[in-house]
């Protein structure tokens, strides 16, 4: 059975929530990521940002981010995947909340890797990929 530590990018980076916005663009840039998972100071994840949050909740509604923090930008609850989720369980997730980037944390709730739509296309056979781009684009 293939599982998420199977598809998942490993040793993905993770950035404090009291860190700002404009170090959280520099480590995308640095790792050549779209996302950053956001954790408190027991390094448990609190949230997820993305390049386009950046953009549109800082930059365009005319905010420093060097002055604005990656746990400020952080909304809702995050969402997440263990290790050991199978496709389907990945699969659920990701097209039930419509996103394209899931993080994924091991027994102790910390964060070990990140799917994106990259892997999931490396893992999924055609149907299965076209099936996820239909519901999580619809």
């Amino acid at each position: 059975m293939t599982t998420a530590a199977d598809i998942m990018s490993p040793g993905a980076h993770w950035i404090p929530a009291t860190e700002t916005l404009d170090r959280a663009a520099q480590l995308m840039r640095q790792f050549d990521v779209g996302a950053l998972p956001v954790s408190d100071e027991n390094e448990r994840m609190t949230g997820i940002i993305t390049d386009r949050d950046i953009v549109v909740k800082c930059l365009a509604a005319g905010h420093d981010p060097a002055q604005v923090t990656a746990g400020e930008l952080c909304e809702g609850t995050p969402r997440w995947v263990s290790i050991d989720a199978n496709v389907d369980e990945i699969l659920q997730e990701m097209e039930s909340h419509q996103i394209r980037r899931l993080p994924v944390i091991d027994e102790g709730k910390r964060f070990v890797g990140m799917i994106s739509e990259t892997d999931l296309a490396k893992a999924l056979s055609d149907d299965q990929l076209a099936q996820f781009v239909e519901r999580v684009y619809a």
